[in-house]
């Protein structure tokens, strides 16, 4: 029986009109109840290295009856990529100062119950009763200067380096994961994506997708309305829903 009950997901990824590689890499896995983002860290060497391997390395977790044990997997899984990715690939990759990393957000969900875990500014949004949601909060320097620095958003986004990661996936030895617990709704409906599809979209326009029907109408709408435009980033989504 999946562990995701009713559950439907779809996902997609596409490298957008600008990049030759796409770094962004998803897990679309509704019988274990398990849906998975990670964008290769822009800018950095061979990013698609360290995403695929987090989709893979979470796909091959194994069976576990109880959520809890399940969840503490998934941590677990990513604090070991995390370790191999700082130290192991930046050698193999030929050069001891590259960075090989990746942002990263999963979703769990059993019965009722499910569970957000991320690094990075990859996004988990749920559209319940008619409004949206932004569960995650990005771990950027944009999002820090909105935090300590009090700027509004139009403020932060013309920073230097507001875009920049302030965790992620390999970039550092040491990686703090945020993990947020809440109760599923029975006509809820998710989000997973890369910052390359969110970018540029209004609340109203994932709001209107994700009252859509079915995953596969929301995720088409949202790629459409993002590929009619520049497309410079690798875009992907995950849309889970009942």
């Amino acid at each position: 029986m999946s562990k995701s009950g009713v559950w439907r997901s779809v996902a997609r990824t596409d490298p957008g009109k600008t990049r030759a590689r796409n770094e962004d890499a998803f897990l679309d896995d509704p019988d274990k109840g398990l849906w998975v983002v990670a964008d290769g860290m822009g800018g950095y060497q061979r990013g698609d290295i360290a995403s695929r391997l987090i989709v893979a390395s979470l796909a091959e977790l194994p069976e576990r009856n109880d959520f809890e044990e399940r969840v503490q997997g998934v941590r677990q899984c990513l604090l070991w990529l995390n370790r191999r990715l700082s130290q192991e690939l930046t050698v193999i990759a030929g050069r001891h100062d590259d960075t090989i990393g990746s942002t990263v957000v999963a979703l769990l969900i059993e019965g009722t119950r499910a569970v957000c875990i991320w690094a990075g500014d990859s996004r988990c949004y749920l559209w319940r009763e008619q409004r949206l949601y932004q569960l995650t909060k990005d771990h950027s320097l944009r999002q820090q200067l909105i935090d300590e620095q009090k700027m509004d958003d139009r403020q932060a986004l013309v920073q230097p380096h507001s875009t920049a990661l302030t965790r992620a996936v390999g970039a550092s030895e040491h990686l703090t994961l945020d993990v947020l617990e809440f109760v599923v709704h029975p006509a809820d409906a998710f989000l997973l994506c890369s910052d390359g599809l969110y970018q540029g979209l209004s609340s109203e326009t994932l709001g209107r997708a994700l009252d859509r029907p079915t995953p596969g109408a929301a995720l088409a709408h949202l790629f459409e309305h993002v590929l009619d435009g520049p497309a410079r980033d690798n875009l992907t989504g995950v849309v889970i829903r009942q």
